[in-house]
């Protein structure tokens, strides 16, 4: 099962290798990995998606606490939570084929941010799920550069995840 992870901990050099390692060392794959500074900029706020049974979690939650600049740790519950992904996409464009693509940015409420004679940068803050639907839609055109940032998520209504 696909599971969301936020960590908060101590914004040092260092931390993000002991949390990948932990996970890497029991087996679990990282599908997406994200890492910013909170509204403390002495904390960071990690959040992390991986795919495990629930046995596999616990421990991870469990490890994830022991270590020593982990301040909190919370695995969100399905629905619980918004979850979103920053996604840039170069592709290939001509005068014949600009106006298809800016027409498909609009109905995708993506961003042009980037335009030359051979080529159209898109950028899309989504869900995983409309983030593959629009890149499945630029394939016709020849993606030349594709870059993800990876989930960030938080918790729906009044819960967070602060200490």
């Amino acid at each position: 099962m696909r599971y969301i992870i936020t960590v908060l901990v101590q914004n040092h050099y260092g931390v993000l290798s002991k949390v990948s390692g932990l996970i890497a060392r029991r087996g679990f794959n990282i599908e997406s990995l994200a890492v910013g500074v909170t509204e403390n900029p002495d904390i960071s706020r990690m959040t992390i998606v991986t795919d495990c049974d629930e046995n596999g979690i616990e421990q991870v939650e469990k490890q994830l606490n022991k270590l020593i600049p982990t301040i909190k740790v919370k695995v969100l519950e399905a629905g619980a939570y918004i979850a979103r992904e920053l996604t840039m996409v170069k592709v290939s464009c001509n005068a014949k084929t600009r106006p298809e693509i800016m027409d498909l940015a609009e109905i995708m409420r993506a961003r042009i941010i980037d335009v030359t004679a051979t080529s159209m940068t898109l950028e899309l803050t989504d869900t995983n799920t409309r983030t593959e639907n629009f890149i499945a839609l630029l394939k016709p055109f020849g993606i030349k550069e594709l870059v993800r940032t990876g989930i960030s998520a938080i918790e729906l209504g009044a819960n967070t995840t602060k200490k």
